[in-house]
């Protein structure tokens, strides 16, 4: 049982570092000398990178959101789940953890599929998704995995 615990929280860390890194990379679209973010646009221009704030649209604002609100919200699954692993009965299951892992794996995919969906194309033979952009689809399955996991855990002695 405390394999299949740290195990568990080994894959919650590991969703909460994925998640982390996919909110505030620069690196969701890239281009050959620009990458762009939910936050910044960035090009490099005489060996020096040039920052910009993103313009504030509405598809953009909402994938900010629900990315900010999946971090958080599998932050608070991983206290509860550490609150619910010292004071849950035996035999019980760690579904309120559960449910909040789930939500937080439903906001990256809708905050992913948004981004995919309304992203401009800057120009579509140089441009590819970046690397933050495959992390977050990552975090996704690995959170919905984490919160389904957790819906079968059962705490024993």
């Amino acid at each position: 049982m405390l394999a299949v615990l740290a195990g568990t929280v080994i894959l919650h860390v590991i969703d909460l570092i994925l998640l982390l890194i996919s909110t505030s990379a620069n690196a969701w679209k890239t281009l050959k000398e620009s990458s762009y973010d939910l936050w910044y646009n960035c090009q490099l221009r005489d060996d020096q990178h040039k920052c910009i704030s993103v313009s504030n649209t509405d598809w953009l604002q909402a994938v900010q959101a629900l990315m900010v609100l999946a971090t958080l919200f599998s932050s608070v699954a991983f206290i509860i789940f550490l609150c619910q692993l010292f004071t849950l009965a035996k035999g019980g299951r760690f579904f309120f953890t559960a449910v909040f892992q789930v939500l937080a794996s439903l906001f990256v995919m809708s905050g992913a599929i948004i981004y995919t969906v309304m992203s401009p194309d800057k120009s579509k033979e140089d441009g590819s998704y970046g690397y933050a952009y495959v992390l977050a689809w990552l975090a996704f399955s690995l959170t919905l995995l984490s919160g389904f996991i957790y819906i079968i855990l059962k705490k024993k002695e």
